[in-house]
């Protein structure tokens, strides 16, 4: 006698209701006149056009803490490249608590224009005070890496001629600085290869757009 069959499981509430969109973190990089500002602008728009939530923040800054940070790193006096280092650590360590993570665990699209990778190029090659002894003094955000991480590559006319204004602090390093921070950035993207994609930033606009977006995380991309 064969034995009845074993009706198929009920279906749970989890398998009917709606999906929680998983939260992503994207960030750009590169030195300055990359482009990068541009970029993250409009790949926030472009995120928030499919109705997802989409915060976009940037470092130094995104919080009040953040913002006074900014205006000591960039219009301070000159400091030692640990006390700059350890003031961008701070500022970043503000924003990941009273921003990203908040932002992230209810499921939003966090966009920001600079993270942890500019304190690896800029002070840990730069400055000369080595990739993973900053990655040791971010240790506040170690675990809160970006999903994807855009490097905008350009040569040092190219990025000189995009300034266009009175220099920053930093700014003021000049090209041989700019192009170690370059060399900083290709090294970092050697070492996270799984999450940072170098692009073109010399080129048009709207064509490096469109390839930031074709390269955005699945789950930031669908709406």
């Amino acid at each position: 006698m064969c034995e009845p069959m074993n009706p198929a499981p009920p279906v749970t509430i989890a398998r009917i209701g709606p999906y929680r969109r998983r939260s992503v973190f994207v960030t750009f990089e590169g030195v300055d006149g990359s482009g990068k500002s541009t970029q993250a602008a409009l790949a926030a728009a472009h995120l928030a056009e499919g109705g997802r939530e989409v915060v976009a923040t940037r470092e130094p800054g995104g919080t009040p803490l953040g913002e006074r940070v900014r205006e000591l790193l960039l219009d301070g006096p000159e400091m030692s490249a640990w006390a700059e280092a350890n003031l961008f650590a701070a500022a970043r360590a503000e924003l990941a608590v009273r921003v990203i993570r908040p932002a992230l665990a209810r499921g939003a699209i966090v966009v920001s224009d600079r993270y942890i990778d500019s304190s690896l190029a800029y002070q840990g090659a730069a400055r000369g005070l080595g990739i993973e002894r900053v990655l040791e003094l971010n240790a506040a955000v170690g675990d809160l890496l970006p999903d994807r991480t855009f490097v905008l590559l350009v040569d040092e006319a190219t990025a000189a001629s995009r300034l266009g204004r009175r220099p920053d602090r930093i700014e003021r390093e000049g090209s041989e600085f700019r192009a170690a921070v370059a060399a900083g950035f290709r090294a970092v993207s050697e070492r996270f290869p799984e999450r940072i994609v170098l692009l073109d930033g010399s080129l048009p606009r709207d064509e490096l757009a469109a390839q930031v977006r074709e390269r955005l995380p699945v789950s930031a991309a669908r709406a």
